[in-house]
């Protein structure tokens, strides 16, 4: 009796653990969905360019790689010499390429009849006076540049750009959402998520006068145009 009466204790003991470690159902009212009203603003601010960074190098091909090396080093020395008779700091002057490779040369016929060498040296330039740059640029060739590429202008600080174009993105983002907002007979309650994105200064051409310099007859013809700082956000309202 004593045993049929623990077996019955146990199993009791063992459904109330089992119920116990059973799925919990707890009712809780579901979160009201919220009307959202998705909207894109731009913001647009024009500068003109006060810094210019430019490649600038010297190219020479010779029969011997030997002399090809020693006249480069020659030309590119009196160059950067130019470059800082100029007014150019020496922070603002910066080696990014040098090299030297063969080229084969070839006869009348077609066959191969020898080797040349170039050596490239190239510096990477930093002018801080746009309005002198085509003198520059005339004086780095009279000292003997003869590569001169990837010319780009920029503002060097776009602090104040860049926080005025954020400005009038969101502004351009509420008038939207108002607008549609009226139309659909809604009103707007808060913004819900803003996200933005910025790009940096891309050119924007317009008919406007360049930079080059004194006597524009000897200087060379050098257009910075202006620069657009561009803001896009994107903004999340909820409505009712």
């Amino acid at each position: 009796m004593r045993t049929k009466y623990f077996a019955f204790a146990v199993l009791a003991v063992l459904a109330l653990v089992l119920s116990a470690c059973g799925p919990t159902t707890i009712n809780q009212a579901a979160p009201e969905n919220l009307r959202t009203l998705d909207v894109s603003g731009v913001g647009v601010v024009y500068l003109t360019p006060d810094i210019v960074y430019i490649n600038i190098g010297v190219n020479t091909p010779r029969e011997n790689a030997s002399e090809a090396v020693s006249i480069n080093k020659e030309q590119t020395t009196a160059v950067i010499q130019a470059l800082r008779d100029f007014g150019v700091a020496e922070k603002d002057i910066r080696t990014t390429n040098f090299s030297i490779w063969s080229n084969p040369t070839y006869d009348d016929l077609g066959q191969i009849s020898g080797t040349n060498y170039v050596v490239d040296n190239t510096v990477y330039v930093t002018v801080r006076n746009i309005e002198k740059l085509g003198d520059l640029l005339d004086a780095a060739i009279s000292a003997g540049a003869n590569s001169i590429y990837s010319i780009q202008f920029d503002v060097e600080d776009k602090t104040e750009a860049n926080k005025e174009a954020r400005a009038k993105a969101v502004e351009e983002a509420k008038s939207q959402a108002q607008d549609l907002a009226d139309v659909a007979g809604l009103s707007l309650v808060e913004i819900q998520k803003i996200s933005y994105y910025e790009s940096g200064a891309s050119p924007y051409y317009y008919g406007g006068k360049g930079g080059g310099g004194g006597g524009a007859e000897v200087a060379v013809p050098i257009q910075p145009g202006q620069l657009a700082v561009t803001v896009t956000v994107n903004v999340t309202y909820t409505v009712k």
